[in-house]
């Protein structure tokens, strides 16, 4: 049965399990030390023996002797105790540790007890010793003195031993010199000893014999005023996994998050997953209590991930998401107002569920959240984006924008533009029409970037059809400043593809809607004719580029070096020696400088058979832009 001390009900029941306890402390620690000790030091046996069955009637007190002549005590005189000093002094100076340790037997067998430098110091050298023999004289030196003068005794000296007892893991001894202690009133500052004891029983794998310690320090502290005997985080996780591992105990579990509150410990991520190790019970709603109540002393402050990782795994291992939806949306009612969203509880958790690997039950906690009505903000959906993104998950990441755009909340513009890139660096170009239309449903001004990051990427990924209809779909947003180098883009992708009826009907769609084609327009389509050897297709778009000049002068639409070499190479390749010198006339009255040699080249690769006097027989008109041609490239004969 638990037994515990509870600042709050000030109340400490005498238990017979507690007495079970001591009593079983007594016979352990007699056999730990006495069993295989051989000649034992009377000093050690009556100190020892003294102390462990004072508090037992039933348990004869009797001390060991040597001999019958030593059972008698004498008075020394102040220059026998000085000598007897000296010699200790002087034997703890050469390691001479039997002889010091005779000293000291010899000091305190006539009740009397070395100064207080010389009695700290054989317990500092007794416990610095490797071995077990010397360790039990430190032991039973402190012991002895505890009982009769504690003000000998220094911090730093209990302190040497119970290090040295706990390197040697004894713990039976370690107990009973706390016991001591705590019974002589001699108390010491928790921080110097209550590690030493968590660690030998962490060692020995229980901390049921921590308890009472635990306890009583509680009771010191609270009672008698001593606040340097609270106990620290570590013994309350201590006491706390007790309960929760060890007892299995919710109940004991609240009153020691109770004394954490009373103590000002504010529990950590240990806490909290020591009590998450409790959700195996099933006692969801008594474990959630306690948890709210460590998050009520929390003040705000936010849990670490290392918290909420524990707690998500007690709930999400036992596949009870509900109930943590539920334990959040009690903690908001804990939490204020102004709290930041990153040191919420419920941020934590979603954080917490991703870190481990848990993205999809992380959806499910909040889709349980606000089938209950809860209100969850929007900071706490952001991670689960991010993780989407980060995993290619862009399909579900743009369903999810659309859920929480149905609940009336609005992502920000850097949040859209990452889940765009992602859904356009995996291809998935559907989620990112998606969260684009989201975008501009929620009425964001700033879609440029948006905008620019999926023209780009299908302009990457060669999909000129999904950049017809996507600026189709948005050409009539005033908030997107749709060019004529948009079109253009698109009839260059389908003309390098050598899809030239949709390079010709995207121009088309561009004029209906009066973007006016430019240089750069015709450029793609005279380039994309030329590899299909469409030559009369670049007749046409002369005539075109001809008809807007003649109409529109030098105002909107200006011939320049790179169009002129196009067509001039295209006409040239098609026989149009007609239009050729048209384009020539056009070129020199806007002065842009023609080299003459590309187009030898290729009336010769494609014309060298070519006969004026073939062609003065069928158009006379033909011949005459013939002649005209090869006198202007310099190919007369």
């Amino acid at each position: 049965m638990s037994y515990y001390y509870s600042p709050l009900r000030r109340q400490w029941p005498e238990e017979s399990g507690k007495r079970n306890a001591e009593e079983s402390s007594v016979l352990a620690f007699k056999t730990i030390f006495f069993i295989r000790t051989r000649n034992p030091d009377p000093l050690f046996l009556s100190a020892t023996f003294n102390f462990l069955t004072q508090k037992n009637r039933s348990v004869t007190r009797f001390t060991y002797t040597e001999s019958p002549s030593k059972t008698h005590f004498k008075f020394l005189s102040e220059a026998q105790k000085s000598n007897l000093e000296a010699t200790l002094e002087q034997s703890l100076f050469t390691n001479s540790t039997d002889e010091a340790w005779k000293s000291f037997k010899t000091l305190t067998s006539c009740s009397s007890l070395p100064r207080k430098p010389l009695t700290n110091s054989l317990i500092t050298h007794l416990s610095s010793l490797p071995d077990t023999h010397n360790l039990k004289r430190a032991f039973a030196s402190v012991v002895f003195v505890l009982e009769k003068n504690p003000s000998l005794l220094e911090y730093q000296s209990v302190k040497t031993l119970l290090d040295s007892m706990r390197i040697a893991n004894t713990a039976a001894p370690a107990f009973a010199l706390v016991k001591s202690m705590f019974k002589n009133r001699f108390f010491m500052p928790f921080d110097m000893w209550g590690g030493v004891l968590v660690d030998i029983c962490r060692k020995n794998g229980s901390f049921a014999a921590f308890l009472g310690v635990f306890h009583e320090c509680c009771r010191i502290a609270f009672d008698e005023k001593v606040d340097y005997m609270k106990p620290d985080l570590a013994a309350c996780n201590a006491a706390l996994e007790h309960y929760c591992r060890e007892v299995e105990s919710v109940v004991d579990a609240e009153k020691v998050v109770e004394t954490m509150s009373v103590l000002g410990v504010r529990p950590d991520e240990n806490s909290f997953g020591l009590l998450a190790y409790l959700y195996a019970s099933g006692n969801f709603q008594s474990v959630s209590a306690t948890i709210l109540h460590g998050l009520e002393e929390a003040e705000g402050r936010g849990c670490s991930l290392e918290t909420c990782n524990e707690v998500v795994k007690g709930f999400v291992h036992n596949e009870n998401c509900k109930s943590l939806a539920n334990l959040i949306i009690e903690s908001q009612k804990l939490e204020p107002t102004s709290i930041v969203v990153e040191r919420s509880f419920g941020y934590g958790v979603i954080t917490a569920c991703i870190s481990l690997g848990l993205l999809d039950k992380a959806h499910v906690i909040l889709d349980e959240m606000n089938s209950q009505g809860a209100c969850v903000g929007l900071g706490v959906y952001v991670p689960i984006l991010k993780a989407y993104c980060k995993e290619q998950r862009t399909a579900e990441a743009a369903q999810l924008v659309t859920e929480i755009c149905s609940l009336g909340l609005r992502l920000d513009v850097a949040s859209y533009d990452a889940l765009i890139e992602s859904s356009m660096s995996c291809q998935d170009f559907q989620s990112a029409f998606s969260l684009f239309r989201d975008m501009r449903e929620a009425r964001i001004q700033e879609l440029k970037g948006s905008y620019l990051t999926i023209m780009t990427g299908l302009t990457e990924h060669h999909r000129p059809e999904l950049m017809a209809a996507f600026l189709d779909e948005v050409v009539e947003d005033p908030r997107i400043e749709v060019g004529t180098h948009d079109w253009n883009s698109i009839i260059h992708a389908f003309c390098k593809a050598g899809r030239l009826e949709d390079a010709r009907r995207t121009l088309r769609r561009m004029i209906f809607l009066q973007f006016e084609p430019n240089e750069q327009t015709y450029l793609s389509l005279i380039n994309g004719y030329v590899v299909v050897e469409k030559y009369f297709s670049v007749l046409m778009l002369w005539n075109e580029v001809k008809r807007k000049i003649s109409a529109e002068g030098d105002k909107r639409f200006k011939l320049d070096h790179s169009l002129v070499d196009a067509f001039l190479y295209a006409l040239v390749k098609g026989g149009f020696f007609d239009a050729v010198m048209q384009v020539v006339e056009k070129s020199q009255e806007l002065k842009i400088f023609v080299d003459k040699w590309r187009y030898k080249q290729a009336f010769m690769e494609k014309h060298k058979k070519l006969k004026v006097s073939t062609l003065r027989k069928r158009n006379f008109r033909k011949m005459e832009a013939l002649i005209a041609f090869k006198n202007w490239a310099g190919l007369s004969s």
